[in-house]
C-alpha cells in the first residue's frame, strides 16, 4: 500500500506544499494499487484518463492555490462522470456520461482528482451492499460481514484509507449505514444542498449527494465546495439564513425503546455512546419514535417504489430480466399504487413529517444508532429482504421528513466491529451538526477507517488552529454566495454560523456588483448573521487586497463577546444606502428580492 494510506485532506495538502509529493507521482502510485479484481470497483480510471486530469489540472493558473489541488477522491457509480461508464451497477444500462455530474465538476474544478468509479447495490435500491452483479462488497474490518449500502465501495475505499473522501447517494440511509458499518463519517445534506444534476434517480424527490470522509473537517471541506444552487437541477434549493449552533449542553432526543433484532454488540455499544455523550455534557430526552418509524414504513411500503420504477421505467420494460433479482421484485411493486395512492401517501408523509419536526422543536437535534445491526454475508443471502429492511430502521425516515443528517463514528465493539451513532436536524442545521460532530471526535476518538492511523484533534469552533486567521463574512462572502469561491481558494475552513453582538447595523450599498452589505456599529443596532471562517494567515493579505472601498477588515464583535476579524464599511458610505437591519443578515435581504 502506498505510503499515503489514511492520510486526510490537510496530509495530502501539507506533503504537496513541503514538495514530499507531487500530483502525478502520487496519484499513478496509488492508482496502481487499485485493482479489477476489488469488488469496491466498477470502473477503475486508466494511466491515460489520469493524466488527461492532471494535465487540465495544471494548466489553471495558480493550481496549487485550489482548495482541493491534486486531493483524489472516488464516485459512486451512478454519478456521472464524463468521458466514464455509469452503470448504476447494472451493465446492460451502461451509458457514456457526456458530461460531469455537478458534484464532481464542482470538486474537479476545486483541484479533485478522480481515481475510479464504485460499486453500489444496484440502482442505489439496498442498505447492504450485496445487490451487485460487480459483487458484494466486504466490510473493512471483516469481510465476512457486509460493508452497508448503498454506497458500499465509496465507504470501504474511504475506511481502507485510499482516498480522503468519497461521494455517495443517500435516498433511505445510503449515505450513513455503510459509514456506521465502517467507522468513517457519513455527512448527509440538507435534500437540495448539493445538486443532484446529473445523478442517476432513485427516488428523485428524495435523494441527496453524501460524503464519506475519515473526519467531520473533511466531510465539511469537501461540503464547502459541493453546496450552492444549481439551476440545472429543479429540487436544488439556496440556503436560508442559518440557525446559531447548538450550546455547550445540547439537549438530544433519543428513541425511548430501540429495536436491535437480538444483536447485544449494537447494544452495549449504543448504551456505552450514551455515557460518553453524557459525559460530554449532553442531555438526552426519551422520544417516542412511531411517527418515524410509521413514516420509514412509507418508503418502500408506499408509493415512493412508484417513483423508483419511474426512474428507469423504459428500461425496466425491456431489460428487467437482466436486473439483480431483489432490485427487481421491488421495482415491480410499483405496479401495486395507483396516483390517489400516491396523493394519499404524500398527504400522510406530510402529517407524520410535521408530527417528527414538532417533536424536535423540545431538542436539538435527534440521536439514534445509524443501525441497529450490523449482519453477516451469510444473513443477508438467507434473507436479503429482512435484514436489509431492519438497517433502515433509523434512516428511512428522514429524507422523507425534510431533515439533514450527520453518521459518526462510535467506537469498536468487542468482536471487532464498528458501531456508529448519527446526528439528526431539521433541514439546514449542517453546520450544526458538524460543529457538534467535532467536539464529539475530540471527545471520543476514532482512528481513521479501518486503517491504524490515529487522526489529529478536531479544530471546534472556539479554538483558532496556530497560523491561522479568524474572519468574520456577512455578505458576498458567506456560502453560496457569489464571492464565496475567495475563501476556499485560499484553503478558509468553514467554522461556524453565529451572530454579531447586538450593536450593529446592516446596510445594502448601493451600486455594487456583485450586491454587497455595509456593516456599521451603532448604539441603536441588532446582531447580525454571520459566518466565521478560519483562513492561513501567509493567504490573508492576498485577501485583504480584493476588498474594496468603502469596506474594509476591522475588529467584530460577535454575540457571545468573542472578538474577531470581519468586514466593516466606512460610515460615509450608508448614504444612499438601505437600511436591512430589520432583516437579520444578509441571506434574508437576497431572499427578499426573489
Amino acid at each position: 500500500m502506498p505510503q499515503q494510506t489514511g492520510w486526510t485532506i490537510d496530509d495530502w495538502r501539507q506533503a504537496y506544499r513541503n514538495g514530499s509529493l507531487s500530483p502525478r507521482s502520487a496519484l499513478h502510485a496509488l492508482r496502481a494499487c487499485l485493482h479489477n479484481s476489488d469488488p469496491a470497483w466498477i470502473h477503475i480510471l486508466s494511466n491515460a484518463e489520469l493524466d488527461a486530469q492532471l494535465d487540465q489540472l495544471e494548466a489553471q493558473p495558480d493550481a496549487a492555490d485550489l482548495p482541493l489541488y491534486g486531493i483524489p477522491f472516488v464516485v459512486k457509480d451512478n454519478i456521472d462522470v464524463a468521458g466514464l461508464p455509469t452503470t448504476a451497477a447494472c451493465p446492460a444500462f451502461a451509458y457514456i456520461a457526456s458530461r460531469d455530474a455537478t458534484s464532481v465538476a464542482r470538486l474537479r474544478a476545486a483541484g479533485a482528482i478522480v481515481l475510479a468509479k464504485t460499486n453500489l447495490d444496484q440502482f442505489a435500491t439496498g442498505l447492504v451492499g450485496t445487490r451487485s452483479p460487480y459483487g458484494a462488497v466486504p466490510n473493512s474490518f471483516n469481510p465476512q460481514y457486509v460493508s452497508g449500502g448503498s454506497s458500499s465501495g465509496s465507504a470501504v475505499a474511504v475506511a481502507r484509507g485510499l482516498v480522503p473522501f468519497s461521494l455517495g447517494t443517500d435516498t433511505a440511509g445510503s449515505g450513513r449505514v455503510p459509514a456506521g458499518f465502517n467507522n468513517i463519517v457519513g455527512l448527509k445534506p440538507t435534500r437540495g444542498r448539493f445538486s443532484t444534476s446529473g445523478v442517476v434517480p432513485a427516488c428523485r424527490s428524495l435523494d441527496c449527494v453524501s460524503v464519506f470522509a475519515l473526519n467531520v473537517a473533511d466531510a465539511e471541506a469537501v461540503a464547502a465546495v459541493l453546496e450552492g444552487f444549481d439551476p440545472d437541477d429543479s429540487y436544488s434549493r439556496s440556503a436560508p439564513l442559518l440557525a446559531t449552533l447548538m450550546g455547550q449542553q445540547p439537549r438530544f432526543g433519543i428513541p425511548a425503546q430501540p429495536q436491535w433484532f437480538g444483536d447485544h454488540q449494537a447494544e452495549a455499544a449504543w448504551t456505552a455512546s450514551l455515557a460518553r455523550l453524557r459525559d460530554l455534557g449532553v442531555v438526552l430526552q426519551e422520544l417516542d419514535f412511531s411517527p418515524m418509524h410509521e413514516l420509514a414504513q412509507l418508503l418502500y411500503g408506499g408509493p415512493w417504489v412508484a417513483e423508483r420504477h419511474a426512474a428507469i421505467k423504459e428500461f425496466f420494460g425491456t431489460h428487467a430480466e437482466q436486473m439483480n433479482e431483489v432490485v427487481r421484485n421491488i421495482l415491480a411493486q410499483a405496479s401495486n399504487f395507483s396516483a390517489v395512492d400516491s396523493f394519499r401517501a404524500e398527504y400522510h408523509r406530510a402529517d407524520l413529517a410535521r408530527q417528527i419536526h414538532t417533536l424536535m422543536q423540545s431538542v436539538d437535534a435527534l440521536l439514534v444508532p445509524t443501525a441497529p445491526t450490523l449482519p453477516s454475508l451469510a444473513a443477508v443471502a438467507a434473507d436479503p429482504v429482512g435484514c436489509n429492511s431492519q438497517l433502515g430502521i433509523w434512516t428511512n425516515f428522514v429524507n422523507l421528513a425534510d431533515c439533514s443528517a450527520l453518521a459518526l463514528p462510535a467506537g469498536i465493539r468487542s468482536d471487532g466491529l464498528p458501531f456508529g451513532i448519527t446526528l439528526i436536524g431539521a433541514a439546514w442545521q449542517d453546520a450544526a451538526l458538524a460543529e457538534f460532530g467535532r467536539r464529539w471526535q475530540l471527545h471520543a476518538p476514532w482512528q481513521g477507517g479501518a486503517t491504524d492511523r490515529e487522526l489529529p484533534p478536531p479544530v471546534t469552533s472556539g479554538e483558532v488552529p496556530d497560523g491561522h486567521i479568524r474572519l468574520a463574512v456577512v455578505g458576498a462572502h458567506l456560502r453560496g454566495m457569489p464571492l464565496n469561491w475567495q475563501l476556499t481558494e485560499r484553503h478558509a475552513r468553514f467554522v461556524e454560523a453565529t451572530y454579531s453582538a447586538d450593536n450593529y447595523r446592516l446596510f445594502a450599498l448601493p451600486d455594487t456588483t456583485p450586491p454587497k452589505p455595509g456593516l456599521i456599529r451603532s448604539a441603536s443596532g441588532a446582531a447580525i448573521a454571520v459566518e466565521l471562517w478560519d483562513m492561513p494567515t501567509h493567504l490573508f493579505g492576498s485577501f485583504v487586497a480584493l476588498i474594496p472601498a468603502p469596506l474594509g477588515i476591522g475588529t467584530l464583535t460577535l454575540q457571545d463577546g468573542r472578538e474577531v476579524k470581519g468586514f466593516i464599511c466606512e460610515g460615509a458610505a450608508i448614504e444612499g444606502a438601505t437600511d436591512i437591519t430589520h432583516l437579520g443578515g444578509w441571506r434574508a435581504y437576497i431572499a427578499s428580492r426573489g
